[in-house]
């Protein structure tokens, strides 16, 4: 199984490289981004499987965030980051299609798991569309018979 690929993106650079290490100590590749703008850079350029968001970030918000990866990274998995007064900004990111989210100051363990959990969601999505693609190439010879005679 290919190694899970975690990004955290929050504007508070403490946070970031405290989280960075704890995650790297426990055998996961980390990479990190200051703001959105920067998240989506990294996006372009290399594979990430799951993404910790902040919700509450200057510039655009995570929310906003959130619903740009999901339409150009449908498969990227995001769990919410959020202080007790935006759970509701959580929440509607979970309407927005985010994993789950998580409370600050987060858990590591918790933070791990539900990354874990994200990460697993993904690999199932991937082995759908792998089936639906192979399905579609593995075509019986009754329906290659018909498509190469044009009959419909």
């Amino acid at each position: 199984m290919q190694k899970m690929t975690l990004m955290i993106v929050d504007d508070e650079e403490r946070f970031l490289e405290t989280t960075r290490k704890l995650l790297e100590k426990k055998g996961f590749q980390v990479v990190t981004a200051g703001n959105g703008s920067e998240a989506m850079k990294m996006l372009y350029s290399r594979e990430v499987h799951v993404v910790i968001l902040d919700v509450k970030m200057p510039g655009k918000d995570g929310n906003t965030i959130l619903r740009e990866i999901k339409q150009l990274f449908p498969l990227v998995e995001v769990i919410m980051l959020t202080g007790h007064a935006t759970v509701d900004s959580a929440i509607d990111g979970l309407k927005s299609g985010a994993a789950d989210y998580l409370t600050k100051p987060a858990d590591i363990e918790e933070l791990i798991r539900k990354a874990e959990d994200a990460y697993e969601k993904r690999l199932r999505q991937e082995e759908k569309i792998r089936l639906a693609q192979s399905k579609q190439i593995m075509k019986s010879p009754r329906e290659i018979l018909k498509d190469s005679t044009g009959e419909g």
